[in-house]
């Protein structure tokens, strides 16, 4: 069975014309329970599919790991369904011997939809005490016509959007526009620990010089994952909440939004941006 996609029988309305019946694509939604040290520590919903990345760039925001060797091996558990089908839903996540494990008092949800991530105090003031780059550092310029055309590049890779009109997306892009890494996701937080668990597994962290694209709005979530991951531009196609404006602000991170490919507006550090 492909889990990425699933398709239903829906029926289809319109004003003025027959009702008729058609089969639709979804995109699919299923639960990932992560576990670290034998024990589960989280379950998010997720689109299945690169499921070792999106638990690498779990850990990353999480502030447990930031370099490729802290994180020997992940591997699937044993886990079926009614069918007696392997479902792919458990992953291991196996730490190196001194690295820490994450404090629970600190966790994410136990529980965390595909729509929703982390928020609160205690996440504001652990992401400033696990950061290791300094984004300020960091001093990458990328071209303004560059920057706003990234969304364009972005919906063009966009092949399960196309198929199904309802994920998220994340790229990574090189200041020169190209791109390093997409991934898609019902959940626009999960989209973001795919790419940034493929930068830790390629040995990519910190991205300095590097652009993350999004669509839709940016959260302080979505800013914490790209600080914690190094890159020093964050875009979306929508516009940030005040909190993320304030935690780019005070990190060194460059953050975009409303780019529509002519304009685009800059809440804090322009100095990055060429025009």
């Amino acid at each position: 069975m492909n889990r990425v996609t699933q398709r239903r029988r829906i029926t289809k309305f319109r004003i003025g014309a027959q009702t008729g019946r058609r089969e639709d694509v979804l995109a699919g939604e299923e639960p990932l329970e992560i576990r670290l040290g034998g024990r589960a520590f989280t379950v998010t919903m997720r689109t299945p599919g690169d499921d070792f990345d999106l638990v690498a760039g779990f850990l990353v925001s999480e502030g447990v790991v930031w370099e490729p060797g802290q994180l020997p091996s992940l591997r699937y558990c044993a886990g079926v369904d009614d069918n007696g089908q392997q479902t792919f839903n458990v992953v291991e996540a196996q730490l190196r011997p001194g690295v820490e494990l994450p404090d629970t008092a600190m966790e994410r949800h136990v529980y965390t939809s595909s729509s929703c991530g982390i928020c609160g105090t205690a996440s504001i003031d652990a992401v400033r005490k696990s950061s290791r780059f300094d984004l300020r550092e960091d001093t990458a310029s990328v071209d303004l016509g560059i920057l706003a055309s990234l969304p364009d590049r972005l919906r063009a890779s966009q092949k399960l959007f196309d198929r199904t009109g309802g994920v998220h997306a994340a790229g990574l892009f090189s200041a020169e526009g190209e791109l390093l890494c997409l991934r898609e996701d019902v959940g626009r937080h999960n989209a973001v620990d795919k790419v940034v668990g493929w930068a830790l597994r390629e040995g990519m962290l910190p991205l300095r010089g590097t652009i993350l694209q999004v669509s839709g709005r940016t959260s302080f979530e979505l800013v914490q994952k790209a600080q914690l991951a190094g890159i020093p531009v964050l875009a979306a196609v929508s516009a940030p909440s005040s909190l993320a404006a304030d935690l780019a602000d005070d990190t060194g991170l460059t953050l975009v939004g409303f780019s529509r490919g002519t304009s685009l507006n800059c809440y804090s550090h322009p100095d990055r941006i060429t025009a």
